[in-house]
């Protein structure tokens, strides 16, 4: 079971066992997710306690998002290219050029 904000409350949360995991939540509506969070914390409406959890929440999701970034990163591949300027092969986007 996940939190999840309940519409149109300032700050009101509930369980909901049809809300994904992190775990299986897109980067997008992660981001998304943290972005309400944002908002939330800037209208300053919202209490104390009820800020912390939110902090709380906005923590993992940004952690959730750092983790899909960095998994994605990892994946990109930079095409390396000869002396003539044709490509050779590829290797990992951070890896140094030989």
């Amino acid at each position: 079971m996940t939190l999840t904000l309940v519409p149109g409350s300032a700050i009101a949360w509930r369980m909901d066992a049809q809300t994904p995991e992190l775990d299986t939540l897109s980067f997008e509506d992660a981001l998304r997710e943290l972005e309400t969070i944002v908002r939330q914390l800037e209208s300053g409406e919202v209490p104390l306690e009820d800020s912390i959890s939110l902090y709380e929440k906005g923590e993992k999701l940004r952690q959730h998002c750092q983790k899909r970034l960095d998994a994605a990163q990892a994946r990109i591949e930079k095409i390396v290219t000869g002396p003539d300027g044709t490509p050779v092969s590829t290797q990992p986007f951070d890896t140094p050029e030989r």
